[in-house]
């Protein structure tokens, strides 16, 4: 059995020579390391490690010879030893971050711009995903054997008819809740009669629509990317594509579709529900009746208002079905990649959403609609 190993400082006329001798191997690694560590605090950099005395050498034994100087600096290695040696001083090379350390104010600064690009190759994705459902929406409307009835009745169903209820309710309780606060803050001016006027310009221009678009968003957009996203990991959209179908036409188009339809109905429904939500609450609170709460409304509520939150339906409806349908072909192939994406296409949805409703309030403000 070979003697345990050992590194000894010697002093010679030529300098100080490092000289390693016995097993540097992983059963003595600890000792080794001590010793090591009192040598480097001895000797200064770039001295000379002696190791014709070495017996048997691994990977541990390996990176204690370099801590104590670098490849170039170890003399007398056999050429198996060597072999090993220059792999781990590699190996070691490859693990060194080549980039700043991630602290500080660097580090968010580079996680900042990373954030931005990322924004904004996303951002141009979408805008080539929507071009490319255009086009393929182009050439569907002209020829009636590219449409898929009954994959849009089944998306229909699952995106407008089954979410009704939720979207009615969630509404309901906004618009009660809104008319709560118009009547808090309007009690201290006597004006809350002004609390119809409210409830009925928040509803039909912005809450009703906004927040259908949200709730689609939750449900509908992160069910396109889940499903499209199982279909990719299990390479159905290949089998697809294999059968010489277009995966837009297949998959993509009855999904925009049925949210175009389905969203300006749930939009309406929406308004309505807010409404009476907020005119319960008037009954109940501000001794509005129903009778005197539909005839201010009616009296104060221009159509207009209507149809202006109508007509950011459609435009939601295709971009939370376009980037629903996109994340979910943005997955790898894992079940994480699966639920990354999904939350991802939540997240896009509302953003754009929201984004999409601010810039649309101050072109109908500039235009005094």
């Amino acid at each position: 059995m070979n003697a345990a190993g050992t590194a000894t400082l010697q002093h010679g006329n030529a300098g100080d020579v490092i000289a390693v001798s016995g097993d540097w191997t992983l059963a003595v690694a600890p000792a080794l390391a001590i010793a090591v560590a009192g040598l480097k605090q001895r000797v200064a950099a770039g001295t000379r490690v002696d190791a014709s005395g070495l017996a048997r050498l691994d990977t541990a034994g390996a990176r204690l010879l370099l801590d104590l100087g670098d490849a170039a600096s170890i003399d007398g290695l056999g050429a198996n030893h060597r072999a090993l040696v220059d792999a781990v001083a590699g190996a070691g090379a490859e693990a060194k971050p080549a980039s700043i350390p991630d602290t500080g104010l660097i580090a968010l600064l580079g996680r900042t711009g990373a954030a931005a690009e990322q924004v904004a190759r996303d951002a141009w994705q979408l805008l080539g995903f929507i071009g490319v459902v255009l086009a393929a929406m182009a050439r569907c409307i002209v020829d009636p054997r590219r449409w898929r009835i009954t994959s849009l009745a089944f998306h229909l169903e699952q995106t407008g008819l089954d979410a009704v209820p939720i979207v009615v309710l969630l509404n309901f309780l906004v618009g009660a809740v809104v008319a709560f606060l118009g009547a808090t803050v309007l009690k201290d001016f006597g004006a809350t009669i002004f609390t119809v006027e409210l409830i009925a310009y928040s509803f039909l221009r912005e809450f009703g629509v906004l927040l259908a678009a949200i709730m689609i968003a939750g449900r509908s957009g992160s069910a396109f990317t889940a499903q499209i996203g199982s279909m990719k990991s299990r390479e159905e959209v290949d089998a697809i594509r294999t059968l010489g179908l277009d995966p837009i036409e297949v998959l993509v188009l009855p999904r925009v579709l049925a949210l175009l339809i389905a969203l300006p109905v749930l939009t309406f429904l929406a308004m309505l529900a807010g409404i009476i939500g907020g005119a319960v609450v008037c009954a109940l609170s501000m001794d509005i009746s129903p009778t005197m709460f539909v005839t201010r409304f009616h009296d104060l509520a221009a159509t207009r208002h209507f149809w202006v939150g109508m007509s950011k339906a459609p435009v939601f409806a295709f971009l939370i079905a376009s980037i629903g349908c996109l994340e979910g072909f943005k997955v790898s192939g894992s079940a994480e990649s699966v639920g990354t994406h999904t939350t991802s296409s939540v997240v896009q949805s509302i953003f754009v959403a929201i984004l999409v409703d601010a810039l649309a309030a101050i072109f109908y403000m500039e235009i005094d609609v």
